[in-house]
């Protein structure tokens, strides 16, 4: 059993930045793949950025957000981030974090998720 945390939520203004952080229990959060989706009010849950396992060294990022936000991720902390700068309006959203134990690296499908964080609100104003 994983438990995902998530932190770091806000409101800030557009063109600000905010840092998510995910806390996962477990001792083998090194092994496990980890992404960020977010859902904004009235929309569906949408993929937003993947790290890989183990040394974290590939990710994949939405079009959306590709040179703005940034994934990484602490071993030695159990926790994986994500970093956003340059933040639009359109980026409001709930977003949470979730761990792929099953080896599939980099997936943008929310099914190849195993374990998911509750969630942290993200409101940019205008």
């Amino acid at each position: 059993q994983v438990q995902l945390v998530e932190s770091g939520g806000g409101l800030v203004q557009t063109g600000g930045s905010l840092r998510l952080s995910c806390a996962a229990s477990g001792r083998t959060f090194e092994g496990y793949a980890m992404g960020w989706f977010r859902q904004a009010p009235g929309k569906e849950r949408e993929f937003v950025a993947a790290i890989v396992r183990w040394s974290g060294g590939n990710t994949n990022y939405a079009d959306s957000v590709k040179g703005r936000f940034t994934i990484s991720r602490d071993n030695a902390k159990n926790t994986v981030y994500l970093q956003m700068n340059s933040l639009k309006f359109e980026d409001t959203a709930v977003y949470y974090c979730a761990a792929n134990t099953n080896g599939r690296s980099l997936t943008r499908v929310q099914n190849d998720y195993d374990y998911w964080g509750q969630g942290t609100q993200v409101t940019v104003s205008s």
